[in-house]
């Protein structure tokens, strides 16, 4: 099977989230549950969700990324299945119902809010009490150091090592960083079980598209290869995102 590059990115969270919600919808007797994607975006997730039969929700402070949603999911032929909302973390349960999801998704957010804390508490009180999942993704410290270690910029590295937050500096686009013990303890403060957790893009950020491209089947092989390293704490300390998969009770 291909698959464009862009998507290897990601294909180790879509697995893991995808075999999340199917166990979900057997548990409740449900084919199509109700998700939360805070900070969806254009629909990355939430317009593939929605062609599973799920109805998506996606919280966003971005009008263009939700009208970019609104487009993408009617050329998908999901329009009716995905709702856009506009707001953020820090007011997710004024714009989404508490307690009225299945399936929360939390992807590229803590970096950014002011309280990762509270931006996770949030995402958890929309979960129904009664059982739900949680998709948490978000930049890892070790991946971001090892980057721009190989770029020669080896200050830098160090001084993101050093760093509360992970940042290599006051040019760092990135507001916030986190190691997998980090993140894994954040969502446990919550009160939700740790069910898995995911070095995610830990090769494919450092290998040259050049060479990926040069030889048939090398992207697929690298595919493979992310999935076998994604549930390995080794590579959990060098992975530019962090995967943790958890679950209410």
């Amino acid at each position: 099977m291909s698959r464009p590059r862009a998507a290897l990115r990601t294909a180790v969270v879509w697995e893991v989230l995808s075999e999340a919600l199917h166990r979900r919808s057997e548990a409740v007797g449900r084919p199509a549950l109700d998700v939360l994607d805070a900070g969806g975006g254009s629909g990355h997730f939430a317009v593939p969700l929605a062609r599973l039969g799920h109805r998506v929700t996606v919280v966003d402070p971005s009008p263009n990324a939700l009208f970019a949603l609104e487009r993408r999911a009617a050329e998908e032929g999901v329009a009716d299945r995905v709702r856009g909302v506009q707001g953020d973390a820090h007011d997710l349960l004024d714009v989404a119902e508490r307690a009225g999801y299945d399936a929360v998704l939390c992807h590229g957010v803590l970096e950014y809010v002011d309280d990762a804390g509270e931006g996770l508490r949030n995402a958890v009180a929309a979960l129904r009490p009664g059982g739900g999942v949680l998709s948490v993704l978000a930049a890892g410290l070790g991946g971001a150091v090892l980057a721009r270690a190989l770029a020669g910029h080896f200050t830098e590295a160090r001084h993101a090592l050093g760093d509360p937050q992970g940042r290599y500096g006051e040019s760092d686009p990135m507001p916030r960083r986190f190691t997998a013990e980090q993140l894994s303890a954040l969502v446990a403060e919550t009160g939700l079980t740790v069910a898995a957790v995911h070095g995610v893009r830990v090769f494919s950020d450092l290998v040259p598209g050049s060479l990926v491209d040069a030889e048939p089947g090398a992207l697929e092989a690298l595919a493979q290869l992310e999935a076998a390293a994604a549930e390995l704490p080794a590579f959990h300390a060098v992975a530019s995102q962090l995967h943790v998969l958890a679950e209410v009770g």
